[in-house]
């Protein structure tokens, strides 16, 4: 399996990723600086998670090139054109990098079509790299869609075993946008980190729950960010690449899904 997607519009993006939701701005550039040190290479922010510089300073500090780590942060609160052009040059502002390489609407509210229309003005300027959507389903994407230039390269929705999302994942397929989960765990609800099937499954093949999680959505090419502030699973998260899971496995983790979030949000 490839440890890289190379999306729509060309640019390579890591399929396991580093996520920092609610990570507190005190914490937040050391746990960064930890995860690049134990080999991420995509950095997942936003404007509302308050630790775009945090996470922007941590990158500088790494000694890495600029282009050995793809950073991801999104919209939050647009309205409208001009507004989003305004988010944008303050999320460059806060991250202090030359450009950003995934920049998302975090959730289709506003005008999300102005919203867009900005991104695709402002990714013409090289400053954004590649730019798309999270939490769009079926009816806000398509929409989206049917009056944009640019087919969005990422949809990040939340997706893991009891919400697998098989209708979007085809539809984002069949219109060439990546497939990217947040939550990946499920935020251990459901007694993610205590499911007996995925125990079983884990104990087979000497992996952690967690990681037979995100190795199931892994297999059906769909990008993962998990979270933590913990460097042994930092390590144990990355670490999915070197085990298979077998068709019966696959289908039996299928058996879990709920069709329904772990959240209530979308």
């Amino acid at each position: 399996m490839e440890r890289h997607v190379k999306l729509n519009d060309g640019h390579v993006m890591p399929m396991v990723g580093f996520g920092t939701y609610q990570m507190p701005r005190r914490i937040t550039q050391g746990c960064v600086e930890q995860a690049i040190e134990a080999g991420y290479r995509h950095i997942d922010t936003a404007q509302c998670y308050d630790n775009e510089a945090e996470v922007g300073a941590a990158v500088r500090a790494s000694g890495l090139r600029r282009d050995e780590v793809f950073v991801t942060t999104k919209l939050w609160g647009g309205r409208g054109y001009g507004d989003t052009m305004r988010s944008i040059e303050n999320s460059i502002r806060a991250i202090g990098l030359d450009y950003i390489d995934l920049f998302l609407i975090h959730e289709p509210s506003g005008d999300f079509i102005s919203q867009y229309q900005a991104m695709e003005d402002v990714q013409r300027t090289g400053l954004l790299r590649s730019i798309g959507v999270a939490n769009f389903l079926e009816d806000n994407y398509l929409r989206l869609i049917g009056n944009c230039r640019v087919v969005p390269a990422v949809n990040q929705i939340e997706t893991h075993v009891y919400r697998q999302q098989g209708a979007m994942h085809r539809l984002l397929q069949e219109h060439g946008t990546w497939h990217e989960s947040w939550s990946p765990l499920a935020c251990g609800q459901n007694g993610f980190f205590r499911d007996p099937t995925l125990k079983k499954i884990a104990d087979t093949h000497g992996k952690s729950i967690a990681q037979v999680g995100l190795r199931f959505l892994l297999q059906q090419d769909i990008d993962v960010i998990p979270k933590t502030t913990h460097e042994e699973r930092m390590h144990e998260n990355l670490d999915i690449l070197d085990f298979e899971l077998s068709d019966d496995e696959m289908q039996t983790i299928r058996t879990l899904d709920t069709g329904r979030s772990q959240f209530g949000w979308w």
